[in-house]
């Protein structure tokens, strides 16, 4: 039975059979060997390797022989050990002096392991500290020690020396940063906010000291990832931003590097792009139609309750969105939950096995033990998380307002039914956010849960572990932009802002934090008609940007500047300006003869659909205002090319340079 550790708290890894060998030529001589316990703890701040000597005459002695080891805890922050290499032959004694052999460090303290894995006797591991402290090797007799590097990469990242492939490095950096966000988002800056400034150094810092790192690192790295500007927005509020100094390449590496995999890689396709004589044209006016009514509804439905014209009805939701009655019944539709050619009947027998399903899957997680749920750690943690994501969920919407809410019980219920519907990806932050608004329409538990998935099934990407779909609409809307305005495109980047991170988040949830709660419901509902092309979202995000070109060049906003100016945007938008401007950018493209293969994947156009606008613009006799017909989608396509051309009043010859990313294709 394994001895109790000298340090308390949450253990998460022991291995007894640890050996240390004090003679490296006598490693067969068992009583020259020194037998311990390894152990890996979480304790207030820090996550803690702790290595127990275990004499042969401690069995007999009692438990007043495990005498308080709170000194140890000293050792945690600041390693006491001398500044030396110990061999085999030497070991570092505590301060206290209750053992020559343990030893404790923190996490924080680790700089590389080489390993020796099992071949010819036993697998080993060193540890290396910061200072180049190297403890002694430890022996592991009673298996591999492949739990032990699992068990550590929850913490920090590890990765192949490419000198030695034996040693991994520790580059605790990048992961204690993405999985501190949501603590430092969360509560206080402590000191981090000095006149408008974000010390980097002591934003490490605080990380290294701050709450408990969290076990799962992608719903960490996710967390901070969703908020992620937001921390950088609130560390500069309420400053003179004439006291801005922070060097803006510095800024740019924080906020690539607080986010592992987010990184685009700027040699991905070097060498230049020509790109001759892009003009857009003129953009045309757009109007907006009047919400889709009841009556429009119910006069296109037949006998059986099917649509009768689809596309008709589309186009119609696509210009004025739909009156509040109808978005229960109708969302139903965009979201896919119903099919558009079905009757009334087939909709009620589709209801019902669904809710048979549901419930299915929810007892699946209500009929778990205490018991069990204290075995399956990531459960735990959904649960853990979506609890605390409820508690904050549009709390001053009258439908999640005050304690006890019947409609946050709904919302917890239903996010903790998904992590059984789709166990892998399970609940990353953000999540409750794309929920609230479907439950706040639905009002029922079943139909808000089945609209969801639909919905997630279009926004999966978003939430994968490996960011690659954040990554590729980053670089897509670069893409865009830069078609649009080269000018734009170039100030932002000569301002190290040329990746656009600041739009994240309006990516990653789809604007739900940038509109009022009635302003995303018509937002969500015009884009799920999937008009008038595809990734129209990311047209909203041109259209957003162009508006408030004027204002960060004119006034010459930097890095910093440019990230809290368009934090502070949000519920300051307005929702039919943005579409408006962001059709009409639609139509402008599809007119331009020469549109640049690269957005046409984009926008899912096929070449056939770039001609002239006698062919392909019609006017809508409804409202008086241009339209532009549905489009074909290409699947799975994505960029060439992150750099297209540009708009000019004078075309001319445009050249990208070799340090824009371009994505090649799938």
């Amino acid at each position: 039975m394994a001895a109790a550790s000298v340090v308390s708290g949450r253990l998460i890894y022991e291995q007894e059979g640890v050996y240390i060998h004090p003679s490296c030529g006598k490693t067969n001589d068992q009583d020259s060997l020194i037998s311990g316990i390894l152990r890996v703890l979480e304790k207030d701040s820090s996550s803690v390797v702790e290595w127990t000597h275990t004499p042969k005459e401690r069995a007999h002695r009692g438990p007043d022989h495990l005498n308080s080891y709170e000194a140890e805890w000293d050792m945690v922050n600041t390693v006491s050990f001398k500044k030396k290499q110990y061999t085999n032959g030497d070991a570092p004694s505590h301060r206290n002096g209750k053992s020559k052999w343990s030893f404790l460090f923190s996490l924080t303290d680790l700089k590389s392991i080489k390993q020796n894995k099992a071949g010819m006797g036993w697998s080993y591991l060193v540890f290396c500290l910061k200072d180049d402290i190297v403890l002694p090797a430890l022996h592991f007799h009673q298996g591999d020690s492949k739990l032990l590097i699992d068990s550590l990469e929850k913490y920090v990242v590890l990765c192949e020396s490419p000198q030695d492939k034996r040693t991994l490095l520790v580059n605790c950096q990048n992961k204690s940063l993405s999985q501190s966000f949501e603590n430092l988002l969360d509560e206080p800056a402590y000191g981090l906010i000095q006149t408008g400034l974000l010390d980097r150094r002591k934003l490490l810092w605080a990380i290294h000291h701050w709450k408990k790192i969290k076990k799962d690192p992608y719903t960490a790295t996710m967390v901070g990832f969703s908020k992620v500007t937001n921390y950088i927005f609130d560390s500069l509020r309420g400053s003179d931003s004439s006291t801005h100094q922070r060097p803006p390449s510095e800024m740019a590496d924080f906020l690539s590097d607080a986010i592992p995999g987010l990184k685009i890689n700027q040699q991905e396709e070097p060498g230049f792009e020509v790109i001759t004589k892009i003009d857009l044209g003129e953009r045309p006016v757009v109007q907006r139609r009047e919400p889709v009514s009841l009556e429009e509804w119910t006069k296109n439905i037949d006998s059986e309750g099917r649509i009768l014209n689809v596309d008709n009805m589309k186009q119609m939701i696509f210009r004025g969105g739909l009156c509040h009655a109808l978005r229960k019944q109708a969302w139903k539709f965009l979201l896919g939950y119903f099919p558009w050619d079905s009757t009334k009947e087939e909709r009620a027998q589709l209801q019902k096995r669904k809710t048979d399903e549901y419930f299915r899957m929810k007892l699946q997680w209500k009929s778990v033990s205490e018991e069990q749920e204290k075995r399956n750690s990531r459960l735990r943690d959904y649960r853990s998380l979506i609890e605390k994501d409820v508690n904050r969920t549009d709390r001053t919407n009258k439908f999640y307002e005050g304690q006890d809410n019947p409609g946050l019980i709904l919302l917890h219920d239903i996010l903790m039914t998904y992590c059984m519907y789709d166990f892998d990806l399970g609940y990353v932050q953000g999540m409750s956010d794309l929920l609230s608004p479907l439950l706040y329409v639905m009002e029922n538990e079943v139909d808000a849960f089945w609209c969801f998935a639909s919905y997630m099934d279009q926004m999966h990407q978003n939430f994968e572990e490996q960011m690659q779909g954040m990554k590729t609409q980053l670089i897509q809307l670069s893409t865009l932009l830069r078609l649009l305005d080269s000018g734009f495109c170039s100030y932002l980047e000569s301002q190290d802002s040329g990746y656009l991170y600041f739009c994240f988040r309006w990516l990653l949830i789809r604007f739900k934090r940038e509109f009022s709660f009635l302003d995303i419901l018509r937002l969500w509902e015009v884009m799920w008609t999937e008009l008038p092309c595809k990734n129209f979202h990311l047209l909203l995000c041109c259209a957003i940007l162009e508006s408030e070109k004027q204002q960060i060049m004119e006034k010459h906003y930097g890095f910093n500047e440019i990230l809290k100016h368009i934090n502070e945007l949000s519920m300051k938008i307005d929702v039919e300006d943005v579409l408006c401007k962001a059709e009409a950018i639609s139509l402008q493209m599809v007119k331009c003869k020469e549109l640049p293969q690269a957005v046409c994947e984009i926008l899912g156009l096929q070449e056939s659909e770039v001609t002239t606008p006698d062919s392909d613009i019609a006017e809508d006799e409804n409202v008086g205002m241009t339209s532009c017909p549905t489009t074909a989608f290409q699947s799975n396509c994505l960029p060439v090319h992150a750099a297209s051309g540009a708009r000019d009043d004078n075309p001319t010859q445009i050249s990208v340079p070799p340090n824009v990313t371009r994505l090649a294709p799938a």
